[in-house]
């Protein structure tokens, strides 16, 4: 039987690699065969994961990108899709903010900041870069929302909006892209074990606080890990979901 999940010859697009689930994902992404231009705000962390692929025999390259420019995103695709030999099978949009606290004491900067960077990113990206996909009439596109997107907690209203925003924006452009053969599919992880939790943690209250709660909430009592999550990453760009689009796929451990 044919491996649908491999992506020998594959060109990648991706933001967010510095580390956690987009260091993981490109990981696995380039071992399944694709060459990955990855742009993040922090060039010396996704300096280090194109390091670790280039040591595996994979191929790679980091761009400088602060997502929340429009500019400076438009001269990403244009400088990785070189990179890439002007084709672009698929776009992994990953980069993210996390920020938690009460409504009534949460900062109006830090709203701004989630949305500036969680779904804006998300538009900037897909509007420069669908030019090309159409093209070449195909791809797939997989973004990060997040669990806290369909289901919401104390302390997550100004992140659960601004990836429920996400999970909105990858339905309607699933519809927009499909007569372009361009599928759309939007990831939504519950707990996850990485740093960039660290803010809900801390309003939890702490490391030990935080690891009871995930015994109370998730079913199978522990957090996933970024290589769980990039195994789903691979399975929504590659051609093994090739008849799935406009959905999203929460892997949460059985919270939701």
């Amino acid at each position: 039987m044919k491996d649908l999940a491999t992506l020998e010859g594959k060109k990648i697009l991706m933001t967010g690699g510095a580390g956690n689930i987009g260091r993981a994902s490109a990981l696995l992404l380039a071992e399944k065969g694709a060459t990955i231009a990855i742009g993040d705000l922090d060039l010396a962390g996704t300096q280090e994961t194109v390091e670790m692929i280039e040591s595996a025999g994979g191929k790679a390259k980091a761009f400088q990108l602060d997502v929340r420019s429009e500019a400076e995103v438009a001269n990403f695709v244009t400088q990785a899709a070189s990179y890439l030999g002007g084709v672009v099978d698929g776009v992994f949009l990953n980069a993210g903010l996390q920020r938690s606290g009460r409504v009534d004491e949460f900062d109006s900067d830090d709203w701004d900041a989630l949305f500036d960077v969680n779904p804006r990113h998300c538009f900037y990206v897909t509007k420069h870069v669908v030019p090309i996909l159409k093209a070449q009439n195909g791809g797939a596109i997989v973004m990060t929302a997040s669990l806290a997107g369909v289901k919401g907690g104390p302390g997550m209203t100004a992140y659960s909006a601004s990836k429920g925003a996400i999970i909105g924006f990858g339905k309607s452009l699933a519809a927009e892209m499909a007569p372009f053969d361009v599928r759309v599919n939007v990831l939504c992880p519950g707990w996850i074990d990485t740093a960039f939790n660290e803010p809900a943690i801390n309003f939890m209250g702490g490391v030990d606080a935080h690891a009871e709660a995930i015994k109370a909430i998730v079913p199978l009592r522990r957090q996933g890990s970024n290589e769980e999550i990039a195994q789903a990453v691979l399975f929504l760009i590659s051609d093994a979901s090739s008849y799935m689009t406009g959905q999203s796929m929460i892997i949460d451990g059985g919270v939701y």
